[in-house]
């Protein structure tokens, strides 16, 4: 075979048809590889992209075979440079399938990066920035306590630190936010979650609160509950205002007035004044008699904010402070009141109240809210980064 020879040329020939097949199988496992990570949102599998490359060079292969025997009338059995030929095709096509693929992912990465980050920074309120298949929330190593709340117990608060948290992609900040409250009060026991979050899905800050229990958060100021045998009448229900009567040897005689709050067999527990609790007997026989229903407006407002996420809270405006100036309409959450410096008191102020330096403004609203109301009553901005402006007004 001479330098310029017809099996030189068919060498020529062979090397192109290997390097022609190895940049098809490059080629189709890259674009498999882009596509399956805007699917799946997840680098694809080494050997699916491998098997697609191979694929390829296999179909490339027997098309060859099958032109070159029936279209051009070759005969020629299989020979061993054929084997060798095919051998290469395959084990080049297998190694750059397998690098072009993960080329291909790491384009279509900062591809969906770029372009998520250009929708987020023109969007407020839209999905959290991430481009795997979950999101992943890592809370802090140090849990705060919320201002106003009972503390949660030291364990409780050591199982949630550190802790790593799994959600869905496809969330807002808002739903993830819910979902993380949701998680820590469902699996944790936890009352109330004060936790914030940035674009990414990352906390800013945590704090957590325990939930009032039993009686004494909603008794009235000068009331105290007491548990007394008597009879109830099967009218009576939580709520209720009822008469209590004694029995003795010398008949029945009306003792006080109280307010139904549960009862169990013939043992009934009752919110009665404070000087009429203490002389009540355990141990005596009582009757009651229910009265028509009357409206009790601390003790409904008690309950409610027993059992919701939002609490009452108070801040004190300084001079510097964004809200000096502004109404109460620029006030996140519920202004109940506002208590001037000189003392004077204005419940359910109008939205169109201007405040001053020294007005105290008592808010219902989440414990976030409350917290960053407060810093901005005396001007801290370290304190509301990453707040947005829709969640505190100024």
């Amino acid at each position: 075979m001479t330098l310029f020879g017809p099996g030189f040329f068919a060498d020529v020939a062979v090397v192109q048809r290997v390097v022609g097949l190895v940049l098809l199988a490059g080629l189709t496992s890259g674009l498999l590889g882009f596509g399956y990570r805007w699917y799946a949102r997840e680098r694809i599998p080494e050997g699916l992209a491998a098997l697609a490359g191979l694929g390829v060079v296999a179909v490339g292969l027997s098309t060859w075979m099958a032109l070159s025997q029936y279209l051009g009338g070759t005969t020629q059995g299989f020979t061993v440079a054929k084997a060798v030929e095919n051998l290469t095709a395959f084990g080049l096509a297998g190694l750059v399938s397998v690098v072009s693929a993960r080329a291909a992912d790491q384009l279509a990465v900062d591809v969906f990066a770029i372009t998520t980050a250009r929708v987020f920074n023109g969007q407020v309120g839209t999905l959290v920035r991430t481009v795997g298949r979950v999101i992943t929330v890592e809370l802090p190593e140090t849990v705060a306590d919320i201002e106003g709340y009972d503390p949660v117990v030291p364990e409780r608060k050591e199982a949630i630190a550190g802790l790593t948290l799994v959600f869905p992609r496809g969330l807002t900040v808002d739903e993830l936010r819910d979902r993380v409250v949701a998680r820590l009060k469902d699996d944790y026991g936890i009352g109330h979650v004060d936790v914030e979050l940035t674009a990414d899905g990352s906390v800013a800050f945590l704090a957590v609160g325990a939930r009032a229990a039993g009686l004494g958060p909603t008794l009235a100021p000068g009331t105290a509950a007491v548990a007394v045998r008597a009879d109830p009448p099967y009218s009576a229900g939580t709520g209720d205002t009822v008469q209590l009567w004694r029995q003795d040897e010398s008949g029945v005689e009306w003792y006080t007035t109280a307010e139904l709050r549960a009862t169990a067999g013939d043992v009934v527990t009752l919110a009665v004044d404070a000087t009429d609790a203490e002389s009540i007997d355990p141990a005596g026989d009582y009757r009651l008699v229910t009265l028509p229903r009357r409206s009790a407006p601390e003790r409904e407002l008690a309950s409610l904010l027993r059992a919701a996420d939002e609490t009452i809270g108070a801040a004190t405006v300084t001079d510097g402070s964004p809200l000096v100036g502004s109404s109460v309409e620029a006030v996140s959450g519920t202004v109940v009141a506002v208590r001037s410096e000189g003392g004077t008191i204005e419940a359910l102020p109008s939205r169109t109240r201007v405040l001053a330096v020294g007005d105290t403004v008592y808010v219902v609203a989440r414990p976030e809210t409350l917290r960053r109301l407060e810093a901005t009553a005396v001007d801290l901005p370290d304190a509301t980064a990453g707040a947005s402006d829709e969640e505190i007004s100024l």
